[in-house]
């Protein structure tokens, strides 16, 4: 069965698979730190986050948005960590409040995998316990340390790439739909925006704090 762009573009921004196929092996080595995803401990790491939001409900073209993101370690390997990131405190114009899930990335020294289990929580246990990396989809590579990596599947095109001290995560549907993630050097998530094609809904959140307040 076909399915549907909102099915797709779910898959894309945060919602569950169970399936794990066509799928690469991270090469295993002591971990040496991830420079775009990284923290010397468990504390939450907090920065505020600024930007707009669009939809069908929304009179204005665009209105301001406001978050405060948390990045937080919730396990840590020796050929790896797992972070979970969420946003807080999310301001807006509108009634309907917008609700964006938080997300898990398992991250080794030159990877950072979006993690979409049913239970998450159940999954950052059994992975954390593991003494290598499992295996995972191309497509839920969301961030890589060098060069370019690119991936198809059907009407999605995904392209991640490493310019200066910034990775670009850009996911793309030929109707419109797209997920875009900015990571940089030393800092981590600096930008996180996702949209629904012919400009029906949507948000664009960039950091705006400098410093990681904890």
């Amino acid at each position: 069965m076909r399915r549907s762009w909102a099915i797709q573009l779910v898959r894309r921004t945060g919602c569950r698979y169970a399936a794990l196929c066509g799928s690469i092996l991270l090469a295993v080595s002591a971990y040496g730190a991830n420079p775009f995803l990284d923290a010397p401990d468990d504390k939450p790491v907090s920065a505020n986050f600024r930007g707009t939001e669009w939809g069908e409900e929304i009179q204005e073209e665009e209105i301001p948005l406001t978050a405060r993101v948390v990045t937080t370690r919730v396990a840590k390997m020796p050929w790896g960590a797992i972070f979970k990131i969420e946003f807080a405190n999310i301001k807006l114009r509108v009634k309907k409040r917008r609700k964006i899930p938080l997300d898990y990335f398992i991250v080794t020294d030159d990877r950072i995998v979006l993690l979409n289990e049913e239970d998450n929580d159940a999954a950052v246990k059994k992975i954390s316990a593991l003494d290598k990396p499992p295996e995972f989809e191309p497509g839920d590579v969301y961030g890589i340390t060098t060069g370019k990596f690119n991936h198809e599947d059907g009407p999605w095109t995904t392209t991640i790439e490493v310019k200066g001290d910034e990775c670009t995560y850009l996911a793309s549907h030929n109707s419109g739909h797209f997920k875009k993630v900015v990571w940089k050097k030393g800092v981590g998530l600096v930008e996180y925006a996702s949209g629904y094609g012919a400009h029906a809904d949507g948000y664009r959140l960039k950091r705006t704090t400098t410093t990681q307040n904890r």
